[in-house]
């Protein structure tokens, strides 16, 4: 078993939080130079959701980041366009993500992995698999339906053989999903899609979780093991196996009962800078570990779309909203026609009433939305005061 350094620098736990700010991106100017394709650099992944509210989840990440970015502008920074080189690629990372293409080579143990498993939830018909390649090597990038069709009946779970074919071919590393259209995969072949350097490269799994491993520390500027192992969804002991050659560097932090690890850049200087207020995506890397926003936050944060209605506590899609480096409250949003609903919104009390209203107004203008109306604030004594400053601030 390796040996660990001892820590020798010890964190507060607000300087934590602040760290974990910085590297999430939501303290100090933002970089809008590299706009969107700099977001997903420095976030390393960003999460893909079906779920749309008011904009689906990978658009709301950089929105959080820069403000009032293109939605356009976000389609055209994450996929193909034209017979240009890909800049990312999907694949199984925190959960299905969106990856800078540079990292390619670095999911080759996940994509070994997946070569070497032997079942499967769905079955193969025999000789789809080679098929659906041949198809694409002649007809170039296609969705699930025009290689044959994505379902077999109207259950969503109900896979046909050319879609499970195909998506094997996308965990096998042999297919990349290039664009979304009308948020279907578009799949062609990875030697055509993938730059053929990165194509030719495959690292050690030893070297590709030691990567993995770096990038979620940077990309949370501070975490425990739980943290930095959950960023990618590695396991504990393939974090052990390589944290102390990752280049992060042993920490404490006050009130933290686990030994943590920081990015040594992180540590260089203290995070200072604008903080952004915005409403979040619950699937937003700042947010997506629930046990280590309520360690950092002191904030309770679950997303409720797939509990029962009336079992939800804060709402289908209940965002939180950031403000002046705290998490202030949540809202539900909605959308009709050109107003934004608020269906549901808590606040952390009167102070965070100001901070809310701008986020949500901020958030209707970027969804081309000419008001705000809310419909419930758990607090009853504070629906006055927020809609009175949401109009002062529409006005």
């Amino acid at each position: 078993m390796t040996t660990l350094p001892r820590p020798t620098t010890e964190l507060s736990a607000d300087e934590a939080r602040r760290i974990a700010l910085r590297a999430q991106g939501l303290l100090g100017a933002p970089d809008r130079r590299a706009g969107v394709r700099g977001v997903l650099r420095h976030l390393g992944a960003v999460q893909l959701d079906t779920i749309s509210v008011l904009a689906r989840s990978h658009e709301l990440i950089p929105y959080a980041r820069l403000g009032a970015v293109g939605r356009q502008t976000v389609d055209e920074a994450y996929w193909k366009q034209g017979d240009r080189p890909a800049h990312t690629f999907e694949y199984w990372s925190h959960a299905a993500c969106i990856l800078p293409v540079e990292e390619w080579p670095h999911f080759a143990f996940r994509r070994r992995a997946y070569r070497a498993r032997p079942h499967w939830n769905h079955e193969l018909p025999d000789g789809v698999y080679d098929q659906v390649v041949k198809q694409l090597r002649v007809e170039g990038p296609l969705t699930a339906t025009e290689l044959g069709g994505a379902k077999r009946t109207g259950e969503w779970w109900d896979w046909s053989g050319t879609k499970v074919a195909v998506e094997r071919a996308l965990m096998y590393g042999e297919v990349v999903c290039v664009e979304r259209r009308g948020w279907k995969r578009v799949y062609d072949l990875a030697e055509r899609a993938v730059p053929a350097s990165l194509l030719a490269e495959e690292p050690t799994d030893e070297e590709c979780l030691r990567r993995l491993v770096g990038l979620a520390g940077r990309a949370l500027g501070v975490g425990t093991r739980a943290d930095i192992a959950d960023y990618h969804r590695l396991r504990g002991e393939q974090v052990d196996a390589v944290i102390a050659d990752s280049g992060l560097v042993p920490v404490t932090v006050a009130g933290w009962s686990k030994p943590a690890w920081a990015d040594p850049e992180a540590l260089a200087s203290p995070p200072r800078g604008r903080h952004r207020t915005t409403l979040l995506s619950p699937f937003d890397s700042l947010v997506w570990e629930r046990a280590r926003t309520e360690r950092i936050f002191g904030f309770t944060h679950r997303l409720e779309a797939y509990v029962p209605k009336p079992k939800r506590v804060y709402g289908y899609f209940a965002m939180p909203v950031l403000a002046g480096g705290r998490l202030v409250g949540r809202v539900d949003p909605a959308r009709e026609g050109r107003t934004l609903v608020a269906k549901q919104v808590t606040l952390d009390g009167r102070t965070a009433v100001p901070q809310v209203a701008q986020a949500l107004v901020e958030a209707a203008g970027w969804v081309d939305c000419t008001d705000v109306r809310v419909e419930r604030v758990d607090a009853p004594e504070l629906r006055e005061p927020l809609t009175a400053e949401l109009a002062r601030l529409l006005a």
